[in-house]
């Protein structure tokens, strides 16, 4: 038999099949493999006899996985954002749409909490304008921007990430009708307070899957050669053959045409700091392992 992993658990693994979802355990051969079944995995699998649920023999080949939130076989990962309250991570954003690029995954940002400052949203919005990815502006608590959003996720199987606190379950529960537990800021430290434990798919409205992730602060993309990072900035593509040096890093070098668009307003500049922060970061860590 075939079907979807939809949890995991503490080794157990819910598998969706024809609508109905069988609780597995890895049989041993699977448990000593490299590869760790992950929520979105289409697997093989076995029903046991009498109390025992059955057994996972095998997880078929993936089309994609992140590593963070530990998902496979995507169509969409939606970075979301809050307006304010949290404060936008803007940093942790970029690094969520590098490993989703680096790993073939389509992106969509999704800009929450509008009704507490659109003009934060229009910030957030024009400065991923020009990075490949569709962004949406959208209060989760008056409807706001939702039946365009709806529309854009209509039968895909998508993750929503993000740090705690934008809004999430939220998001879920507006979207599509679900009841999921939703948590308010810590007032001590002005941060979200997680809600969701665990990652599991939930079959939504249009045919789709959604995975409800649990927030983080923090995401480490690896050692990676730091021209990978330039390389996955969309927005620079139309500049880069116009540098003076090839190659160039598009920070510090004269006469770069990256740096000069930034500067003239073409690139969004505080996107493109960022991004001299993400290389710098990188091009320390990859001295460190291999200079």
């Amino acid at each position: 038999m075939t079907g979807v992993i939809v949890k995991g658990v503490a080794g157990a693994y819910t598998v969706l099949s024809d609508g109905v979802r069988h609780v597995l355990s890895a049989r041993g051969s699977l448990r000593g493999a490299d590869l760790i079944p992950a929520v979105g995995d289409r697997v093989e699998f076995s029903l046991g006899d009498g109390a025992r649920g059955g057994w996972l023999l095998r997880v078929l080949p993936r089309r994609n996985e992140l590593g963070r939130p530990p998902v496979a076989n995507l169509d969409a990962a939606v970075i979301a954002l809050a307006c304010a309250s949290p404060p936008p991570d803007l940093s942790l954003a970029d690094a969520l749409l590098y490993q989703a690029g680096k790993v073939g995954v389509p992106v969509i940002i999704v800009a929450n909490k509008r009704d507490l400052g659109e003009g934060s949203m229009e910030d957030i919005l024009s400065q991923y304008a020009e990075c490949g990815a569709p962004a949406y502006g959208v209060s989760a608590k008056t409807g706001e921007g939702l039946g365009e959003l709806r529309g854009a996720l209509r039968g895909k199987v998508f993750a929503l990430c993000g740090q705690s606190g934008v809004g999430k379950s939220s998001l879920l529960n507006a979207l599509y009708g679900t009841s999921l537990p939703v948590g308010e800021l810590s007032a001590k430290i002005g941060r979200g307070k997680h809600t969701t434990r665990y990652c599991e798919l939930i079959p939504v409205e249009g045919g789709g899957m959604a995975l409800d992730t649990p927030g983080f602060s923090l995401i480490d993309v690896g050692i990676v050669p730091p021209d990978d990072i330039a390389c996955r900035m969309t927005e620079f593509a139309p500049y880069s053959g116009s540098c003076r040096f090839s190659p160039c890093t598009h920070r510090s070098e004269p006469d770069c045409a990256v740096r000069g668009a930034a500067e003239a307003g073409y690139i969004h500049f505080n996107r493109w700091a960022r991004y001299c922060v993400a290389y710098d970061a990188a091009e320390a860590l990859w001295r460190r392992r291999y200079g």
